[in-house]
């Protein structure tokens, strides 16, 4: 018990055991909230830099012109090996200046949840890593499409986004 005592007080964690004669004994371990950590991948829009869960990626592609479609009532819609999915604009959303606003100019990224999918715009995949979870607080507890935030390597803040919300405003829902 010592072992694991001294390996949890080294991730800025405690545990508590207390024991009753006859009746048993209870042992808590308790872990600070900023030890959630996801495999994420690093995408770019515009100047600003965000993070999927790499559980929610399916794959990513450079559509071609004959891929993109208006759908009346659904907005545009990306053929994908003839799977329609409807495409997000992050930069339209949250007033960000993209790279281009040619999606056969940029990558689609498709996303998927509970069998839900949709194709996210982004300027660029950066790369996988593992993100270490802030908590966004209560101000930002109900932005759409983003879950919590970490701190990337360049010291900027890096938005994690929230994969159901992202499908619910395409799906307009």
């Amino acid at each position: 018990m010592d072992v694991v005592g001294r390996n949890i007080e080294k991730l800025r964690g405690h545990v508590e055991i207390e024991s009753h004669k006859g009746r048993g004994t209870v042992i808590a371990i308790r872990l600070p909230l900023t030890l959630a950590i996801i495999d994420g991948m690093l995408v770019r829009v515009g100047e600003e830099q965000y993070i999927l869960p790499t559980g929610s990626i399916q794959e990513s592609l450079q559509p071609t012109k004959t891929d993109i479609s208006t759908v009346a009532g659904r907005g545009e819609m990306v053929n994908v090996r003839g799977k329609i999915l409807p495409l997000i604009r992050l930069y339209r959303e949250w007033n960000i200046q993209p790279d281009t606003e040619d999606p056969c100019r940029s990558l689609v990224v498709i996303i998927e949840n509970g069998g839900r999918g949709a194709c996210l715009m982004v300027d660029e995949l950066i790369g996988q890593q593992q993100i270490v979870i802030k908590n966004l607080g209560e101000q930002f507890h109900r932005v759409r499409g983003v879950t919590g935030a970490t701190i990337l390597g360049n010291g900027r803040v890096g938005l994690i986004l929230d994969v159901d919300g992202l499908l619910k405003m395409a799906l307009n829902n």
